[in-house]
């Protein structure tokens, strides 16, 4: 490793439907690049076989780009950081494999990251949340995304452990799947989230699942909204229509106390006041909105901006950062024997 005050990574993010790459300066993002594929609107979900072929297809000119805006020479790289799971495994080799000859090339360290860890991590990159500075440890994560829901205690870095996760579906995975139910194609969740601002959120009123503990369940409340969209439709077949704002507002309202409901939980259980939002949902305005108004119970909360809640490269180099500076890292290491951090 080249021996310099200023550390220069390439992140590579492929876990999922999202080609992400960043280049990073030690803490600041110099380049950042998410090829969102469109591909998958037609099958009204991710098709894992063709999001490894869209990887492939756009990886490397996208790495290219990403170089080109830093302004920098690849030579000057110290480490490539890439994604190793949880997520798609033909996307993450696509990733990987990429990121392997890309090392060896140079002769830099490849740093395995997990996908996860870099959604909480990503608040340590400069300006990254609305805060615009960095939680102190040890802090609650609320980690939620289109196929994670957890709550995390995170004590530094490379010290968390899980106190709650979701038995069924993911919080995204449930928001999709419902706003299908109200006729919004793939995805759905944001056109969700955007008719929800013109609706009374008081209108109709859906029962919480009883799940003891932390941890979360929302495919009782889905097929409970199924049933109901469905019984008021043989009533009127324009019930949606009729009433799709109040529907949206009132669903996001639920969906945003069972979420409140369990950070408090975890606070009481804890005894920390520093939560953390991560994670593609943590830019949903309700769940924003909700959480912002605990800081009147003297509550820290960091929420990330919006180009840093959803699969991003910078996410993946700060993790990467900080491993390499704590030499957590086997050059050249092999897919195969990356450990998981948890």
């Amino acid at each position: 490793m080249k021996c310099t005050k200023s550390i220069i990574i390439l992140g590579i993010e492929s876990s999922c439907d999202d080609t992400a790459v960043s280049i990073m300066i030690n803490q600041e993002v110099i380049s950042n690049i998410i090829i969102h594929q469109t591909i998958h609107k037609q099958y009204g979900g991710i098709v894992p076989e063709l999001a490894a072929r869209e990887h492939d297809k756009y990886l490397f000119s996208t790495v290219n780009k990403a170089i080109n805006i830093a302004n920098i020479h690849r030579s000057q790289i110290h480490a490539v950081s890439v994604t190793i799971g949880p997520g798609l495994i033909g996307s993450l080799l696509v990733g990987y494999s990429f990121a392997k000859s890309f090392s060896m090339g140079l002769n830099i360290p490849i740093i395995g990251v997990n996908h996860i860890h870099a959604h909480i991590l990503s608040h340590f990159i400069n300006n990254a949340n609305l805060n615009n500075s960095f939680p102190k440890f040890p802090f609650l994560c609320l980690m939620i995304s289109g196929a994670h829901t957890q709550i995390i205690q995170v004590n530094d870095f490379f010290d968390m452990n899980i106190l709650g996760t979701t038995l069924d579906d993911s919080i995204g995975e449930s928001l999709d799947k419902i706003a299908r139910l109200l006729g919004f194609s793939y995805p759905g969740a944001m056109w969700l989230d955007k008719n929800s601002k013109l609706g009374n959120n008081k209108k109709f009123h859906f029962s919480k699942p009883n799940v003891k503990g932390l941890n979360f369940s929302f495919s009782g409340l889905k097929t409970q909204i199924d049933r109901f969209i469905k019984n008021q439709l043989k009533i009127n077949t324009n019930f949606i229509k009729n009433n799709l704002h109040n529907l949206c507002a009132s669903i996001q309202k639920i969906i945003s106390e069972i979420l409140i409901e369990k950070i408090i939980l975890a606070i009481q259980q804890t005894n920390i006041f520093r939560i953390v939002l991560a994670g593609g949902v943590s830019a949903n305005s309700e769940i924003t909105k909700q959480f912002l108004l605990l800081k009147k119970h003297n509550i820290e909360i960091f929420i990330p901006k919006k180009q840093y809640t959803t699969d991003n490269g910078a996410m993946i180099a700060i993790v990467g950062l900080f491993k390499l500076k704590k030499k957590l890292f086997n050059i050249n290491q092999p897919f195969s024997k990356f450990t998981p951090w948890f």
